[in-house]
């Protein structure tokens, strides 16, 4: 988990949908602090700085220190409302934190590595989850979780329980959930059909030939016969 940042966030903003556009407009987000026992508290926070708080490694995992009133309050994101179309911030939602409190976090999953006996077998590495919830101290939450690929071969699978979390690091996901899966492209798979199916014409023409050569020696045969026969 990267640095502690520091965000400064204004009480007194008026809630409601028309003040809410109007701190928009001014380049601050509406946002809410609750947690710990404490009653919520309606706030602001200027964009431009909640933006360089979010854009860190950490993402939306970042510790952020929320300076209030002239507190500072430990914090971290656990709500962003985007616009449905613009997809710009307009609410957060902050959850006051202990450094020594579990909370729970969505991690991003990461492949890394390349996988060359599954490309020498014409296959694929397919991830099949990107983001795991783990349970951590504030400071023990990883920016992100890295999967190593490289010596997978083709049909195998990592689940959850191969992962290795860093210490401090705990999570309720089902152990057998797939991670990754390696398999073979649907191209691959297409182009193998169409050998088969190839070599399936190949030896039906093959039979037909072999049995028109059996009845052609057949009617020859028949033929001498009938020869011998009308000379006697």
């Amino acid at each position: 988990m990267s640095d502690q940042l520091l965000l400064a966030a204004e009480t007194g903003r008026e809630e409601g949908t028309r003040s809410s556009r109007r701190l928009r407009r001014e380049g601050r987000v509406p946002a809410v602090v609750y947690g710990l026992g404490a009653d919520p508290v309606a706030v602001s926070v200027a964009w431009p700085e909640l933006r360089a708080a979010l854009t860190t490694d950490a993402g939306v995992n970042a510790i952020i220190t929320l300076q209030i009133d002239g507190d500072e309050q430990l914090s971290v994101v656990k709500d962003l409302q985007r616009h449905p179309v613009r997809r710009d911030v307009i609410h957060v939602d902050f959850q006051r934190v202990t450094a020594d409190q579990q909370i729970e976090a969505d991690v991003p999953v990461t492949l890394i590595g390349e996988a060359l006996e599954v490309t020498r077998a014409n296959g694929m590495v397919d991830q099949t989850l990107y983001t795991l919830t783990v349970s951590a101290k504030p400071a023990e939450i990883p920016d992100e979780i890295e999967v190593d690929i490289s010596e997978m071969t083709l049909g195998d699978a990592i689940h959850v329980s191969d992962l290795a979390l860093p210490s401090g690091v705990t999570t309720t996901v089902d152990p057998e959930d797939t991670v990754a899966v390696s398999l073979v492209t649907r191209s691959t798979r297409e182009a193998m059909a169409a050998e088969d199916a190839a070599e399936a014409a190949e030896e039906a023409a093959d039979g037909g030939d072999a049995e028109a050569d059996a009845g052609d020696d057949g009617d020859g045969d028949g033929d001498d016969d009938c020869d011998a026969v009308g000379d006697r």
